[in-house]
């Protein structure tokens, strides 16, 4: 008699599908490459998309609303009747993914489990429950952990402990430099070693298996954040986790690739037909601290031009719109308690600035400045990118914006110390009270073809 088993595929980034029993679901299906406009995959891989509108899954399950994990154009794909779990908590999303032709939308409750014929799925809290969700993933008597892209507090770890024993647990493997690279020149380099708190929720899990998940990608190929982005190779989590959980076995799973768990053993499985392979699958992420960024110039040349009317738009947007939207965000440092000189610098394809100068005053009012006050802070980005924000919901992640880049005088020296980088005034005004732009950017690009 045939041993129980699951058969765990990866798709890409933290996308997988699972299948026991002639049963298979999904998990933070992306199909595009690149996804969130300019990660692209690393190793490379194409999808056969019509082979994916073939596919038939009993549920998809997403872990949270960030655009590489929910992307409607990816969802597009598959069949309108399969039901959708989607851990959020903002309705909005609800109503897109609905307006999509989807019929059977669910909201993921924590610790509420969910049966799908032979799986459990439970929805577990993340560091940040109000934004992401973690999977405990029960079938043939096995017992996974799909910890996505998250973090994982105290509390949530001794229960997690307390449902064992661990088959498997598929671990964020990467330390992203997202808010280092905004400003690389007040930021130190990363070190290149697992935090040791993973190391430590990882020997009190205590899988079999553990796998290097999420973060399988790189930006564009002239990227510098390709050389500062991603501190942790697959080589050093291999040797960290292996050298702390010697009993363990660290098991790589590129896209495509698919493997069948049972209660004794992993072995290969037949790989997803419809993720193609592209090139060397072998490879390995580089890091060179901060890899002597280019300036903002240099790369808002990589960029197409925008058109007269986006043009129009970026510039409207700097003169009346951000003044206006800048009182109803607030900072979340004391940084901005008094007047500063803002230096807004918007760099169009040929590499020529049109700066902008604000004064910011702590009650949220803001005007042009003169130019005979000291600057406070100064941010740069290229024009192709901030219209990307305002139009296509593009997010802080791939935008190059350039924040401090800049000496200034001693005594904002010595404050910007206490200042976070995400407080810069332009990362406010288009991020703090927006939700799923990228989402409904896409959902009227679908609705309009």
């Amino acid at each position: 008699m045939a041993k129980a088993a699951l058969t765990i595929s990866r798709i890409l980034h933290a996308g997988y599908v699972f299948e026991c029993e002639g049963t298979r679901i999904a998990f933070d299906t992306i199909f595009e490459n690149p996804f969130s406009r300019n990660c692209h995959a690393f190793p490379d891989v194409r999808f056969d998309l019509d082979e994916i509108r073939r596919q038939r899954f009993a549920a998809v399950f997403i872990s949270h609303f960030h655009d590489d994990h929910c992307s409607l154009e990816s969802l597009d794909l598959l069949d309108r009747a399969t039901p959708l779990y989607i851990y959020c908590i903002f309705d909005e999303l609800f109503d897109m993914v609905r307006q999509l032709g989807f019929t059977e939308v669910r909201q993921l409750k924590l610790n509420a489990p969910v049966d799908v014929g032979p799986f459990q799925v439970v929805p577990r809290e993340a560091m940040d429950a109000d934004v992401d969700s973690m999977f405990q993933v029960r079938a043939a008597g096995l017992n996974v952990l799909n910890v996505v892209d998250s973090w994982i507090d105290q509390g949530t770890l001794a229960q997690l402990a307390r449902e064992g024993p661990w088959d498997m647990v598929l671990w964020p493997f990467q330390t992203m430099r997202e808010i280092e690279v905004l400003s690389p020149a007040r930021a130190a380099a990363a070190p290149q070693a697992l935090p040791e708190e993973w190391l430590d929720q990882l020997k009190v899990l205590d899988p079999r298996y553990v796998v290097p998940s999420s973060c399988q990608f790189l930006q564009e190929p002239w990227s510098w954040y390709n050389r500062a982005f991603f501190p942790i190779t697959y080589r050093q989590f291999a040797l960290e986790v292996g050298a702390a959980l010697p009993e363990a076995r660290v098991v790589r799973l590129d896209p495509s690739v698919s493997v069948l768990l049972d209660a004794t053993s992993l072995r290969p499985a037949p790989p997803l037909d419809w993720v193609v392979p592209v090139g060397e699958q072998d490879v390995d992420y580089e890091y060179e601290g901060n890899a002597a960024p280019p300036g903002t110039a240099d790369i808002a040349r990589r960029f197409a031009p925008l058109t007269a009317e986006q043009d129009a738009r970026v510039m409207a947007y700097c003169r009346s719109g951000l003044p206006e939207k800048y009182g109803e965000v607030e900072a979340s440092s004391e940084y901005f308690d008094q007047p500063r000189v803002w230096r807004l610098s918007v760099y169009d394809h040929t590499g020529g600035a049109t700066h902008f100068r604000y004064l910011l005053q702590p009650d949220g009012t803001v005007r042009a400045d003169d130019g005979a006050a000291p600057l406070g802070w100064t941010t740069e980005i290229p024009a192709t990118k901030l219209y990307a924000a305002l139009e296509l919901g593009e997010s802080l992640t791939s935008m190059y914006m350039r924040i401090n880049d800049a000496v200034f005088d001693a005594d904002t020296e010595r404050d910007l110390e206490q200042a976070d980088v995400v407080d810069d005034p332009l990362i406010r005004c288009l991020f703090s009270d927006t939700f799923g732009a990228y989402q409904a950017a896409q959902l009227r690009r679908l609705l309009g073809r």
